[in-house]
């Protein structure tokens, strides 16, 4: 055990935060309302010692980091989220972007010969791109590089393409898969609980249906991530919900790889009025994750939504994975205010910025098998060698 950590808990003057101190460092559970209590009443050096110690014992230094790359075919979409800065609707299709299947085959192409091993396809949803234009595409990427890992669509866009096919999760699922679909982004999560659900994203998949998907594709063998949308009109119950909820989908798959936080952006959005959430909040939400969701092995925060000094600075409250190189022109989140503009890394640029905080810089596939750990590269040959940037 960490005698820092526990000595911290044994200091604490909340009986209660003392208790779920003392159950994390005993690998207890916690309930529903220590999830809440940590939220409510927990100090972020509280919070974040323990965190960090999980994340320790599960991971040591490790920090994971992938080379990948993003398609997105549409930013088109019938739906109307409100905190979106990202979609056109179809009425306004003109004023967005629409790839065709050659167009996103010369995206795949560019990397040819290039070390990458994902690639992530995720956009709006767009009643012309239905699930057999879909189909044709990954069995064309697996044509042409079969050994590419292919993660794409969230759950919102894969029960439009099936309820628009008039095929079950179980079919449409089963025929994505066949053609090549490796895994699940997790995308579209966004806050579960119906109170919040129905205000900011009404008319697109609910929890229940959102979860169908999710396990649909693990009884495939398929893994997947799951995301949470923090920060906005929600509260901290709702917050422990959505994360009762996939915990007790892990508990019954174990299919998800990663959980990984989402911070509102205000920007450009019918949410604009909102007030973003602070640092230390954002910080906190990391640390409460990576204790509640004991059954996830990975916490990854998305660097180019917090900025690199702030993605590093989770690396000490419980998250233990930044992504990837994310080479494209990813526009989700640049058009929301995210800290990144020009979402892109070199593999010298990410393993720097991990070893500037005395972590270990380990890039691993899609499914967290280790390709390479960089922790005795040297930074200034990676950055003078074309392979590496």
């Amino acid at each position: 055990m960490n005698n820092s950590v526990d000595v911290l808990v044994k200091s604490e003057t909340d009986a209660a935060l003392q208790h779920i101190g003392g159950k994390v460092l005993n690998n207890q559970r916690l309930s529903f309302e220590d999830g809440v209590l940590l939220f409510e009443k927990a100090s972020l050096p509280y919070v974040g010692s323990l965190a960090n110690y999980v994340r320790e014992k599960l991971h040591g230094n490790k920090t994971y980091f992938n080379r990948n790359f993003h398609i997105e075919p549409t930013n088109v979409c019938v739906f109307s989220c409100n905190f979106c800065s990202y979609s056109k609707l179809y009425a306004h299709r003109d004023e967005g972007w629409e790839l065709s299947k050659e167009q996103m085959m010369h995206i795949i192409q560019k990397y040819d010969g290039k070390p990458v091993t994902e690639v992530h396809i995720v956009g709006g949803v767009h009643p012309k791109m239905n699930v057999y234009f879909f189909e044709d595409l990954l069995r064309s990427i697996k044509a042409h590089r079969p050994d590419l890992h292919i993660k794409g669509f969230t759950a919102v866009e894969l029960d439009y393409m099936f309820r628009k096919a008039k095929l079950s999760v179980e079919d449409g699922m089963k025929l994505l898969h066949e053609a090549g679909l490796d895994s699940l982004p997790g995308g579209g999560a966004e806050i579960f609980h119906p109170e919040i659900r129905e205000q900011i994203c009404a008319d697109k998949v609910d929890a229940d249906g959102w979860l169908h998907i999710h396990k649909t594709a693990h009884q495939l063998g398929m893994h997947t991530n799951a995301t949470m949308l923090f920060g906005h009109i929600e509260n901290f119950r709702h917050r422990v919900d959505h994360m009762e909820r996939l915990r007790q989908l892990q508990d019954e798959t174990h299919g998800f790889n990663t959980f990984i936080p989402l911070k509102f952006r205000n920007k450009d959005n019918d949410m604009s009025n909102v007030p973003e959430s602070s640092l230390i909040e954002d910080m906190k939400t990391y640390a409460i994750a990576r204790l509640y969701l004991d059954n996830f092995p990975h916490l990854k925060a998305y660097w180019p939504m917090l900025g690199r000094q702030n993605a590093q600075l989770s690396l000490s409250f419980g998250v233990n994975d930044l992504d990837g190189t994310i080479d494209d022109t990813t526009k989700i989140y640049s058009m929301a205010g995210s800290e990144e503009k020009n979402p892109a890394l070199s593999t010298a640029q990410l393993v720097s910025l991990i070893k500037q905080v005395k972590r270990e810089p380990v890039e691993r596939d899609t499914l967290y098998n280790e390709i390479k750990n960089y922790a005795s590269e040297d930074v200034r040959e990676l950055e003078i060698n074309p392979y590496y940037n």
